[in-house]
Formats: structure tokens, C-alpha cells, sequence
């Protein structure tokens, strides 16, 4: 069990008010609170050790170079990645996924295909239909079951002898779904296509192993577990790395140039160009450490506790419908009151206290599927607890009358 009133204390924002109430934080899967412990180690980089990396010889450029570095070796031990060479550090998930279809879809050849889920948030969508409009490339896409998992069997049949590439979610960010990573890339591999795992919303929840889940490439941000914002990381297998050509030009990711030509770096700094954050960078490490010291198992253990009990009390409330109920998913729970808008339950629950999302939580394809606009979501991370879900349900049976 975690000692959840002692890790709160690491969390200021959490003793806030809003509107005279307390704060009950529930939009964890946009974006998670940061502990005292990271943003001191933020505030170490800025305070003693701020000099820009890779470029300096004198003594405080290489030690903001060696806490930098020090951070792809913790993040390769993290993931269990075969090497720190395959760890590159973006700005986030996003631009993981961008980089990854800029440069492998270089790669590609017109009349290949790429293969989709119906859940996939737009940060796994559109680079993809830029590059397809550069390449005559054709998307196949995934449907879903009712119960918001993958209909895994029409994942299979959409292979052809021209599929290159796969790409899809580890966890949906509006159903909670865990998909089978490892299955679904063993079948992709055993077709000759590349995997790509949008992990944004995996990282905070549970232990990602890249070597047992044999994915080629996995992205994720650190914003999401307790970190920096402006963070993120990629891993991809250094066969593949080898072969794509830089995502951007600048500085550092260059062995020469000349206006006759450029040779670049091997990887990672190859698909590093320019100054990165390497005070975020740093800290980073200092997050996975905070992690690792309560235990991904307790945590992972502590929010699907929250998760059941918000779910059943949930449920007991008229008009309440849960998108997303497959077996095994993750502490996100996306729902609707009735036919009231999305929008009039999320501004109403936050005069209560409880911050929430709503929208089409981008991932407006889902949604058409689901046959709605959008959705409220509430989500769960390790310094939330069952009084705060108490005080959510109350706030939702206070305002169910004046919705439905």
C-alpha cells in the first residue's frame, strides 16, 4: 500500500483551492503534477550546473553535458533498452512520432501501407497523413470492439505483402484500453513490417520493457510521469537509426559540413539537432528515480484500486454511461451524464474543485466511431485518493439534476 497523505506532501499545488474548494486534480493523463523533488533538481540545473552541452570545454559545459548524458543511461536502464544509442531525447511524444514518420517514411516506397488504430490520439495520425501526402501511401485503420478494445483479428487481416509499417497506441488516452503490444508486434515482424508504439500514456503506469515488447520504435513523454514539461524520448533500434536520415539540420547533429556536403553524427545525436533542454533533460532522471523509489507495481496497484471504486460508484448514478470497458485497461475513466454536453459537466464540476477534461481529448476519429462529440474524462495517478474520489461523486450526484 502506498503512504499516499506522505507522497502528496511532495505536491504544493495540491494544497490548493479552487473556487473555495480543494483541489481534487483528475486530468492526469493530459498532463501530471511535479514533485518537489524534481523541480529542485530543475532548479539545480538553472542555479549551478547551466551551461549549454556538447559545445563547451570548459568545466561547466562538460558537467551539464555528463548530467545530460546521465540521463539517457538512466532512461536506457529504465526501458531495459539494449543500448544508450537508442535512446534520443524530442520534446515529447509528439515529436517522437514525427520523427519517426519524417525519417522512416523517407524510407518508403509509393504503394506501401501503414497501419493505424481507430483510437490512435492525432499525434499518431497526422504525421502520418503529412508523409502521405509527400508519398503515395496508403493508411488502413484498425476498428474497435464494443467494448473499446481492438478487434485484434481485423488488425491481422489488414496485412498485404505491401505493409511497412505499423503504428498504434499502448494505452488509449480517452478508453484506457491496454492494447497487446507484444502480440501485435510479434504478428507485424513475422509480416516484415517496422513497429511503432505510442507509449504517452503507458510510461506513468506501469514497467515498459522495449526488449520484451520487441517494438522498433516507443515514444514517450516526461510531462506525463510526474516530470518535465518539454521532455520526451524516443527509442528505436539502432539498425533502423542507422538507415533514416535526420529529422532536422543545426548544430551537433553534424560531423562536417561544407556547402559541397554534410556528413552527421551516428545516432543519437544525429536526430538531435540544436540546444536541447538539458535542464529538463536532467531532471528527468531525478523523476524516474521518484518513481522507482515508491514502485511502479504499488503505484500501478493504487490507481486500478481508484479505478474500480470510481467505477462502481459511478455506475449507481441515473443517466451515467462509461466509454472504454475492457478488461485489464488503465485508471482512465471517459464518461457521459445523460445527453448533457461534455462541456457543462466539466465547467460545473470545476466550480466544485475537480479539474477534468473534456473534448474529443484529440481523437476525433474515435469519437465519430463512438458516435459522439466528446467526452468528460477523469484520470488517476499516484497522489490521488479515495476521499477525492468520495468528493467527485458527490460533486457528480450534486449536478446531475441540473444536467439530466
Amino acid at each position: 500500500m502506498l503512504d499516499v497523505d506522505a507522497l502528496r506532501r511532495d505536491y504544493p499545488i495540491l494544497s490548493r483551492t479552487v473556487y473555495g474548494k480543494p483541489l481534487v486534480y483528475l486530468d492526469n493523463t493530459a498532463t501530471s503534477q511535479t514533485p518537489r523533488q524534481v523541480v529542485e533538481a530543475v532548479t539545480r540545473m538553472y542555479s549551478e550546473h547551466k551551461a549549454n552541452v556538447h559545445r563547451g570545454v570548459f568545466f561547466l559545459s562538460q558537467e551539464a553535458t555528463d548530467l545530460m548524458e546521465a540521463t539517457r543511461d538512466r532512461v536506457a536502464r529504465y526501458i531495459n533498452a539494449p543500448s544508450r544509442e537508442e535512446v534520443i531525447f524530442t520534446r515529447g511524444t509528439t515529436e517522437g512520432l514525427n520523427l519517426v514518420a519524417s525519417s522512416m517514411g523517407a524510407l518508403l516506397e509509393d504503394g506501401d501501407e501503414i497501419i493505424l488504430t481507430r483510437m490512435e490520439h492525432h499525434a499518431n495520425i497526422v504525421p502520418w497523413q503529412l508523409l502521405q501526402s509527400r508519398r503515395n501511401v496508403t493508411i488502413k485503420v484498425v476498428p474497435i470492439l464494443p467494448d473499446g478494445s481492438l478487434d485484434i483479428e481485423a488488425y491481422k487481416s489488414l496485412f498485404t505483402e505491401r505493409t511497412r509499417l505499423v503504428s498504434f497506441c499502448h494505452i488509449s488516452n480517452v478508453l484506457g484500453t491496454v492494447n497487446p503490444v507484444a502480440e501485435m508486434a510479434r504478428y507485424a515482424h513475422s509480416r516484415g513490417a517496422v513497429v511503432v508504439v505510442d507509449g504517452a500514456q503507458a510510461s506513468p503506469h506501469m514497467a515498459i520493457d522495449v526488449q520484451a515488447l520487441d517494438v522498433d520504435f516507443y515514444a514517450f513523454s516526461s510531462h506525463k510521469m510526474y516530470g518535465p514539461t518539454g521532455v520526451g524520448v524516443l527509442y528505436g533500434k539502432r539498425e533502423l537509426l542507422d538507415r533514416m536520415p535526420p529529422y532536422q539540420g543545426g548544430g551537433e547533429m553534424i560531423k562536417h559540413v561544407s556547402f559541397e556536403g554534410t556528413t552527421f553524427e551516428e545516432p543519437p545525436l544525429k536526430f538531435e539537432a540544436g540546444t536541447p533542454d538539458f535542464v529538463g533533460i536532467a531532471a528527468f532522471s531525478a523523476c524516474l528515480d521518484y518513481i522507482e523509489s515508491i514502485g511502479l507495481e504499488k503505484i500501478e496497484a493504487h490507481e486500478l484500486a481508484l479505478l474500480d471504486y470510481a467505477t462502481a460508484r459511478m455506475m449507481e448514478i441515473p443517466g451515467m454511461r462509461i466509454f472504454g470497458t475492457a478488461h485489464g485497461k488503465a485508471p482512465v475513466i471517459s464518461f457521459l451524464m445523460g445527453d448533457a454536453h461534455h462541456y457543462d459537466t466539466g465547467m460545473l464540476l470545476d466550480k466544485l474543485g475537480i479539474a477534468v477534461r473534456t473534448g474529443h481529448h484529440c481523437a476525433q476519429p474515435l469519437m465519430q466511431a463512438l458516435g459522439i462529440e466528446g467526452t468528460v474524462r477523469a484520470s488517476f495517478a499516484l497522489y490521488n485518493t479515495r476521499e477525492e474520489v468520495d468528493t467527485f461523486i458527490a460533486a457528480l450526484r450534486r449536478i446531475q439534476p441540473l444536467l439530466c
